[in-house]
C-alpha cells in the first residue's frame, strides 16, 4: 500500500497526491469509521471529502485557505479509513503529504497561529530526546516543590493547553537499574546494555521515544525488568531519537525522514535481531519508515513477549480484577495487533480483560491532536470517560503513550481514581517490580 515512505520524495508530493487521490472510488465505506465525520457530520471532514480537496488542491482548482487546512488539520490520522476501504488507498500517505506541500507554501493571513510552546518542544526537545533525560531531575524537583499545580492554578498559564497538560504529568520517574547486590536502584541516565537474568535467550534493542523516556520511564523500565527475566539482554544505543511521527503527520516529513535514518544508525551498532517497541505510535513510524535491516524486525513489546516468552518459569501474583483494555488506534488499524495486549494481562492469574466500549472509535489523542484540537478531542473522549465511570474499575491498560497522557489528564481534572498503565507494566509489577 502506498509507497516506499523513505523514498517518497524520489517522486513529487504533488504527482503522488494526485495519482493516490485518483484510487479513491468515492464509495462511502469509509464514512461511518471516520471520528470526525461522525462527530461533525461534514463531508469535508471526512476522507472521501478530504481527498477530494486534496485532488482539487493540486490540480489548482481549490485556492490553499484557512478552511482547507482546518479540515487537513482536523483529521486525526487514525486510520481506521484505510482497514475499510475496498481500493486500498493509501490515507496515511496522502494526509501526510499534502500537510508536507502545505507546510511548503506561504500561509494565508487569517490561519490562526499554532501553540509557540509546542514548536519550542518539537524544535528543541522531541528531535534531541537525550535532552529530555538532562532535565527529569529538574523536572522532579519541580513536581515535588507542587510549582506546576501552582502554574495551573494561574489564569493565564492555566489557558494554556500545553502547560495545563505539563501541570497534570505524574510523578516523573527514573530509570532502572539493578545493583550487583540484586537491590533495585534508580539512575537519571539508561545504560546501554541491561544483561538477561540467568540463561541468555537473546538480545533486543529498546526504543525509549521522546516524550516517553520521560513521562512513561515506568513503562521502559518494567520492559527491561521483564525481558531480563525471560533471558534477553537488553541494548539502549544512545544515539537513537524520537521515531518522527509527530513530524511526520505535521508535515515535516523530511524531518520525520532524517530521524529514522538516526535511528536506523544507532540500532545498527547493536548486535540484536528484534528492535522493541512500547508505543504503538512509534512502532508504526519504525515499521513503515525502513528502521530496521535485513537481520532485524520492529516488535511491539506485548507482541514478542508473547511470541518469544517462556512463562512456565515465571511466577505471577494473582490480580482478581476485571480490567478495561483500551486498542490504540496505530495498534488496531495498523499493527492489527490488539489481540497481544489482551493476552499478555491475561497472563496474570485471575485477571479478566474486556474491552473498553468504542475502542473502534478513536479516543482524541492522535499524537499532539489533543493538544493541537483540544475540543475535538475531548468530545471524542467523553463516550469512553462515561464508560469508565460506569464501569467500577481500577485499571485501563493501553499501549501507547499518548493516548494514555489524554485518558490521564482527563481523569486527572474529573477527580477519578482509576489508574491507566501499559500492559508491561502491570506484569512487572506481578512478577515482583516494585517502582518507586
Amino acid at each position: 500500500m502506498g509507497v516506499d515512505k523513505l523514498n517518497l520524495h524520489s517522486i513529487s508530493s504533488k504527482d503522488f497526491i494526485n495519482h493516490e487521490s485518483n484510487q479513491c472510488v468515492s464509495c462511502g465505506l469509509c464514512l461511518p469509521h471516520c471520528p470526525t465525520y461522525r462527530l461533525l457530520k461534514s463531508e469535508a471532514d471526512s476522507p472521501r471529502g478530504r481527498i477530494n480537496l486534496m485532488n482539487g488542491f493540486v490540480n489548482g482548482r481549490i485556492p490553499l485557505n484557512a478552511r482547507l487546512i482546518q479540515h487537513m488539520d482536523r483529521c486525526l490520522t487514525c486510520r481506521a479509513c484505510e482497514v475499510v476501504c475496498p481500493n486500498n488507498v493509501a490515507y496515511g500517505d496522502l494526509i501526510d503529504n499534502t500537510r508536507a506541500l502545505i507546510a511548503e507554501l506561504p500561509k494565508p493571513a487569517e490561519l490562526p497561529r499554532k501553540f509557540f510552546v509546542l514548536s519550542l518542544l518539537k524544535r528543541y526537545l522531541l528531535a534531541q530526546p537525550a535532552r529530555l533525560d538532562q532535565m527529569r531531575g529538574l523536572f522532579n524537583f519541580v513536581q515535588k516543590k507542587g510549582w506546576l499545580r501552582w502554574m495551573k492554578k494561574s489564569t493565564y498559564l492555566g489557558e494554556n493547553e500545553v502547560l495545563r497538560f505539563v501541570a497534570q504529568l505524574p510523578r516523573i520517574k527514573f530509570p532502572y537499574v539493578e545493583l550487583i547486590d540484586g537491590k533495585d536502584g534508580e539512575s537519571n541516565f539508561w545504560k546501554e546494555i541491561y544483561p538477561a537474568v540467568g540463561k541468555k535467550r537473546g538480545e533486543v534493542g529498546l526504543f525509549l521515544g521522546c516524550v516517553a523516556r520521560l513521562t512513561d520511564v515506568a513503562t521502559l523500565n518494567s520492559s527491561i525488568y521483564v525481558l531480563n527475566r525471560l533471558g534477553y539482554t537488553v541494548h539502549i544505543p544512545s544515539g537513537q531519537a524520537c521515531c518522527g511521527a509527530i513530524y511526520q503527520h505535521d508535515g515535516a516529513i523530511k524531518d520525520a525522514a532524517a530521524l529514522s535514518r538516526q535511528n536506523k544508525s544507532a540500532f545498527s551498532r547493536c548486535n540484536i535481531d528484534t528492535i522493541i517497541s512500547t508505543a504503538s505510535g512509534c512502532g508504526v513510524q519504525l515499521l513503515e519508515f525502513g528502521v530496521t535491516d535485513d537481520r532485524t524486525q520492529v516488535a511491539d513489546v506485548s507482541q514478542f513477549l508473547i511470541a518469544n516468552g517462556k512463562w512456565e518459569d515465571i511466577k505471577l501474583a494473582a490480580l482478581s480484577e476485571r480490567i478495561l483494555v483500551h486498542e490504540p488506534c496505530s495498534q488496531r488499524n495498523v499493527l492489527r495487533g490488539q489481540a497481544y495486549s489482551y493476552r499478555l494481562i491475561e497472563l496474570i492469574p485471575g485477571v479478566q480483560a474486556v474491552p473498553l466500549p468504542g475502542n473502534n472509535q478513536c479516543c482524541g489523542a492522535a499524537g499532539t491532536y489533543f493538544l493541537d484540537q483540544p475540543d475535538i478531542a475531548n468530545l471524542l473522549l467523553n463516550d469512553k470517560i462515561l464508560a469508565l465511570k460506569a464501569s467500577g474499575v481500577k485499571f485501563l491498560v493501553t499501549s501507547n503513550i499518548g493516548c494514555a497522557m489524554h485518558f490521564s489528564n482527563r481523569m486527572y481534572e474529573e477527580g477519578m481514581q482509576i489508574e491507566v498503565i501499559h500492559p508491561v507494566t502491570l506484569l512487572a509489577r506481578q512478577m515482583g517490580l516494585e517502582l518507586k
